[in-house]
Order: C-alpha cells, then sequence, then structure tokens
C-alpha cells in the first residue's frame, strides 16, 4: 500500500520562502497525479495545486498563482511544492495527495493523503 510522507514545513518571515517537499514509498506514483491542499484553523480543507503523471500539467488555485509551483520527480517518487512571497494567510497544514483524476481540484477525488506540515508565515 502506497503511503506519502511531507516535509520541509516550518516558520518564515512574509515575503520569504519554504519548499515543501512528498516521498511516496509502497509502491511507484509515476502514473498517479499528485496534489497539494492545505488546512487552517477552523477552516475547510482548500486545494493549492496538482500535477499530471508526466509532470507537464499542473493546475493552481487563484490565489498561489504566481507564487507557488508543483514540480514532481518520479525517479525519486517525490513531488515538490515550492512556495514563494509567502503571506500570512499562506499559514496552514499543507497536505500531499495521490489521485486517479489526475489535475483533479477536489479533495474527494483524492484517495492517498499524507500526514501534513506545518508552515506558518508572520508578518
Amino acid at each position: 500500500q502506497v503511503q506519502v510522507v511531507e516535509a520541509g514545513g516550518g516558520a518564515a518571515q512574509a515575503g520569504g520562502s519554504l519548499r515543501l517537499s512528498c516521498v511516496a514509498s509502497g509502491r511507484t506514483l509515476s502514473t498517479d497525479g499528485m496534489g497539494w491542499f492545505r488546512q487552517a484553523p477552523g477552516q475547510e480543507r482548500e486545494f493549492v495545486a496538482a500535477i499530471g503523471w508526466s509532470g507537464r500539467n499542473a493546475y493552481y488555485a487563484d490565489f498561489v498563482q504566481g507564487r507557488f509551483t508543483i514540480s514532481r520527480d518520479n525517479a525519486k517518487s517525490t513531488v515538490y511544492l515550492q512556495m514563494n512571497s509567502l503571506k500570512p494567510e499562506d499559514t496552514a497544514v499543507y497536505y500531499c495527495a495521490a489521485t486517479h483524476h489526475s489535475g483533479s481540484s477536489a479533495s474527494w477525488d483524492y484517495n492517498t493523503w499524507g500526514q501534513g506540515t506545518q508552515v506558518t508565515v508572520s508578518s
């Protein structure tokens, strides 16, 4: 059974950068779409970004366009989320997930989730 584990969260100043990674184990995810979601305290989990199995197609929520970049290295079974120009409102737990519905922004399309990594952005 596949598992995904996120890493790279932490604290950052507004305007700073963080790079999240998501490593899969158990089987290759090279044929799965991958996505990042986030959940702030008291808020619903929301879509951040998704990437197709080949890495050629990427999809973003409007609020991260131009600031975040999703990428993947199938040889390393790893997906990345480069986050630049961070804002305090980006503070949340960030989750990595795998899906057979490549490019989906719907959390119910994702069947494998990590435990999440905390990102805290201070002003």
